[in-house]
């Protein structure tokens, strides 16, 4: 179990060296895979890989690899090596021989979290029948085909009409050798009660990941621009602006602290509505009609592209997501803080006039109040009403 707390940063020392595989081959596939890396960051910054310079880098990483794989282990490591190899080995066992558990990496976190396959299945299913963001595609037939043709339609439309240049086209395409249907799966979130499910379709290859990673990449600027004063990026930012808070002598002992959580975000918003938030955003956000080289219209048909493809497999069923975005989908969450952006305005005033703390990192809020508590629920009472489609649940501590 402990093997698994470590989680996926964990590196296992020294395994190498119960490996079948000679020195030589063991060396040649880590320079392979360490020398691919480095030599596509250095393309990607428009760095020479070819040059004197580069090649004695190379050779000298080479070497340093055949060093490593050759030295002896001290005692020490050589003892932890084996024992960690062991477990390894149990632990490969025990998911062989019991079919029925399922590992998966949770929530939030980089640890591992072993549960019953049966468990996930019946969670998946219950938090489909909840939402009821998902559409069982009765005929049976594949529907990656039609997403497929949807996607290029939309594009080469948009390239007839100049609205998209070439250069996009070709770099937002469906990469045709790579194609694959998203398929859903559930992460664990054991911080929650029940270790609830949070959705994920993996869509890495779908027809219109580009297009939702070109959307996601041209807008989150601009969206970040526009709330980054009640935006958390992380943890650190939380703590830089308390301590902002308390320099600024607002915190006293009368200071609560407010959590809110945002239910199910991603597959509660509606998908009209998001998409009229959308549409406002970028009117105002926009020069001249246009966001970068691209018009709204161009920006909203892509959009509601997304949505429409929203496809995946799932207990050799398909489906479609009908509500919300699909959380694996880059475009969602800008999709999805644009949305709330509009509904928390009123909070946000509410936080300034009294000279209170308010931010957000996507569907998790964080308050603080100096008022009484009967009249901060009041304002969080109105908040949880303000839009039938958006559910909270909120905590008041001291």
């Amino acid at each position: 179990m402990s093997m698994f707390i470590n989680g996926l940063q964990y590196v296992i020392p020294c395994q190498s060296q119960f490996s079948s595989k000679s020195i030589e081959q063991l060396v040649s596939e880590q320079y392979q895979s360490l020398s691919t890396t480095v030599k596509n960051c250095l393309q990607d910054h428009r760095i020479p890989a070819a040059n004197k310079r580069a090649e004695e880098a190379f050779q000298a990483l080479q070497c340093i690899l055949h060093e490593l794989q050759s030295k002896k282990l001290s005692r020490k490591l050589e003892k932890r090596a084996k024992r960690e190899y062991k477990i390894v080995q149990s632990i490969r066992r025990l998911l062989r021989d019991r079919s029925d558990n399922v590992v998966r990496r949770t929530d939030k976190s980089k640890v591992f979290y072993i549960g019953k396959a049966t468990d996930f299945a019946r969670k998946s299913e219950e938090y489909m029948l909840k939402t009821k963001a998902y559409q069982e595609i009765t005929s049976g037939r594949c529907p990656l085909s039609d997403m497929l043709y949807a996607v290029q339609t939309l594009l080469s439309s948009l390239v007839t009409q100049k609205a998209l240049s070439f250069q996009q086209y070709s770099k937002i395409s469906p990469r045709l050798n790579k194609l694959e249907l998203g398929h859903y799966h559930g992460l664990p979130k054991p911080h929650k009660p029940g270790t609830r499910l949070r959705p994920i379709i993996a869509c890495i290859h779908a027809p219109a990941t580009l297009v939702s990673k070109f959307l996601n990449d041209l807008l989150v600027p601009i969206y970040l621009n526009v709330a980054r004063e009640i935006t958390f990026i992380n943890g650190i930012d939380v703590i830089r602006k308390l301590e902002k808070y308390i320099l600024d002598g607002h915190f006293q002992t009368t200071t609560k602290f407010i959590i809110i959580d945002v239910t199910d975000l991603y597959t509660i918003i509606p998908r009209e509505g998001a998409l009229h938030a959308l549409m406002r955003f970028l009117e105002k956000n926009s020069h001249h009609g246009k966001v970068g080289t691209l018009s709204i219209d161009a920006i909203m048909r892509m959009a509601r592209l997304i949505l429409d493809t929203n496809c995946f497999a799932y207990n050799n069923k398909y489906y479609q997501q009908t509500r919300g975005g699909a959380m694996g989908s880059a475009f969602t969450q800008v999709l999805a803080n644009i949305y709330m952006f509009e509904w928390e305005q009123d909070l946000i005033k509410h936080q300034t006039v009294h000279k209170a703390m308010y931010g957000r990192y996507i569907d998790d809020i964080f308050m603080t109040t100096n008022q009484i508590i009967d009249e901060i629920k009041t304002e969080l009472e109105e908040a949880a009403n303000k839009d039938i489609n958006i559910k909270i649940h909120y905590e008041i501590d001291t």
